[in-house]
């Protein structure tokens, strides 16, 4: 038991601890430690503000450094209400702190910060009794805490009952004063609750989907929309008339589509929010865009490759020139997957710049530049510009056209690496497709070093998964012999509070990688289609998207019907 003060304990430093934990090199702690030196901050905040750790790893290691142990969810069942609601909640929320049970002598206390032992005192003074510490995230304390005070769960339907039934009968035609509308508390408490619920559902995406007699809000977790709440029609002017403000959108324009941007710290964390707005049969439509500013950068260890894959692009992504494209539809995680190549080549000695629409993470140490159609900065012009800028490594957010691929071509062929994501169905389908742009295939075969295919697959939830036997049709289907799986165990998705009833929780890639070798080459002179080049690669050992997700099955990271809905379009028969 843990009742001591954490300041009494003999503790190695976090900075060695870190490293032990995690990829974290001696050159990125001791440029975070001379930050520390210039500007003050505790070393593991200002790890997680240049993206070299997530919180969650910080507080890992804080956890060994301190021997309090970690707290991976506080679920409404562990909290004692009437002990939390003793403590005044702005102090709580202030310090990020939570006392969430008691026992015969001692209180259980959530914390996020050992090093602040302030407010853990002034609580210890104010329970008169000896405390119990565990850490666990600032947003896991938030969300317990809210549940514990019952104002954010089930706070957009208290909402609602608030509101009552007043103008039930507006419509949309119906004038209304927009200022009186978007002043409204209760409005601005539901878009608030939603968008902390989000965060906390680890949301990608927020639709609000106006129909003819009431709005979905739908969100979109792991790849997949949910439906959250039915709200009553006469909300809509409310809340696309908030949500305009908050983007500093012209309010009163209701017939042109609009975009903007919301700056959010929600649970501490910084959130950059698209907004999208478009007119529809119903009214204007909103989307919400999330992007966790404070997000760590993964790595390439961190995206799902298997341990062959990843020897093989840590090669090609320190090639002296070439193209490497990353292929797949949109939200397949191609950007994601070219911001770790990068960062894993990201060095003093190498001058990196990317173009992109739009840059979604900024990275330390690489020029980004943002494609702005508005006054004609496009991929191609841009690209000419980054040419002039002396680079080694370029990368280019999409091959669009065909002027944007005949630069990139020149630019591999002229000694640069060059990096881009293509939208295709697999690795060679890519091929095929910048021969159609209108590249001759001499250029592809001459600059193209290899392709890389993706998609993204949940996980399934560690907390429900359970056993399954699957049957021989189930096993053919994802291309597997019953002799190959006998020695392994594979989990069908059930569903739990944690995981949103889906069964699944989070998302890995799988990967399909094709490297050009002379016989490729020689297959795309000839200009064949691209199942050609594709048997030839499985041939010389390429292992198709199925072929990984089956692995992921076998590995009980996924289950097979997963791997089936998203590899489903490259089936060949």
């Amino acid at each position: 038991m843990n009742t001591m003060n954490p300041k009494q304990r003999k503790r190695e430093l976090l900075g060695q601890i870190l490293q032990k934990m995690y990829p974290l090199g001696e050159k990125d702690l001791q440029e975070c430690l001379d930050i520390q030196k210039e500007k003050g901050g505790h070393i593991g905040e200002i790890l997680i503000r240049t993206k070299h750790i997530r919180e969650n790893d910080l507080l890992m290691a804080l956890s060994t450094q301190f021997q309090i142990p970690y707290l991976h969810n506080i679920t409404e069942e562990d909290i004692d209400k009437d002990l939390v609601s003793s403590v005044p909640i702005t102090f709580l929320k202030r310090h990020i702190i939570l006392p969430f049970s008691r026992g015969k002598d001692i209180v259980k206390v959530a914390i996020s910060d050992p090093i602040n032992l302030k407010p853990i005192d002034d609580l210890k003074v104010f329970l008169n009794s000896d405390m119990e510490l565990f850490l666990t995230e600032s947003i896991t304390i938030l969300n317990a805490i809210n549940m514990a005070y019952e104002t954010h769960k089930e706070a957009a339907e208290q909402v609602i009952e608030d509101m009552g039934d007043e103008s039930l009968h507006v419509g949309l035609d119906e004038p209304i004063d927009l200022i009186d509308a978007v002043d409204e508390a209760p409005i601005i408490k539901l878009i608030n609750s939603l968008m902390f619920r989000s965060v906390k559902d680890r949301a990608s995406d927020i639709h609000f989907e106006p129909f003819e007699r009431d709005i979905i809000v739908r969100f979109r977790v792991d790849g997949v929309l949910h439906n959250i709440l039915t709200l009553p029609k006469r909300f809509q002017p409310s809340i696309t008339s908030r949500i305009k403000i908050m983007a500093s959108l012209n309010i009163a324009e209701k017939r042109l589509p609009q975009d903007g941007r919301i700056g959010l710290k929600i649970a501490g964390k910084e959130i950059d929010i698209r907004v999208s707005l478009i007119p529809t049969s119903f009214g204007e439509r909103v989307v919400l865009r999330l992007l966790d500013k404070s997000g760590y950068m993964l790595r390439l260890t961190d995206i799902g490759l298997s341990l062959e894959a990843q020897a093989v692009l840590q090669r090609l992504i320190r090639l002296s020139h070439g193209i490497v494209l990353v292929t797949g539809p949109t939200g397949s995680g191609k950007t994601t997957t070219l911001y770790a190549s990068l960062t894993e080549i990201n060095s003093p000695g190498k001058n990196i710049i990317t173009i992109e629409d739009p840059v979604e993470y900024q990275i330390k140490g690489i020029g980004q530049v943002q494609v702005n159609p508005k006054i004609e900065l496009t991929f191609g012009k841009g690209l000419r510009s980054i040419l002039r800028q002396d680079p080694d490594v370029i990368m280019i957010g999409e091959v669009r056209d065909l002027e944007t691929a005949e630069i990139a071509i020149q630019a591999s062929l002229t000694g640069h690496l060059v990096f881009s994501t293509l939208h295709t169905n697999d690795s060679a389908g890519a091929i095929t497709r910048l021969i159609d742009m209108g590249i001759e295939p001499f250029l592809v075969s001459s600059s193209v070093v290899a392709i890389i295919a993706q998609r993204l697959i949940r996980n399934l939830c560690p907390h429900c998964k359970k056993e399954h036997t699957p049957a021989f049709p189930e096993l053919k289907e994802l291309g597997l012999d019953p002799s190959q799986a006998e020695d392994f165990t594979i989990y069908l998705p059930v569903g739990c509070d944690k995981c949103l009833q889906t069964g699944y929780r989070g998302r890995t890639g799988i990967y399909e990688l094709l490297l050009i070798n002379d016989e490729l080459r020689n297959f795309i002179l000839q200009n064949v289609n691209s199942q050609v080049i594709k048997n030839k690669a499985i041939e010389c050992g390429m292992k198709t998207l199925r072929v990984d997700g089956a692995a992921k099955v076998l590995a009980g990271v996924t289950s097979i019907e997963e791997v089936l809905r998203v590899t489903q379009e490259d089936i060949v028969e």
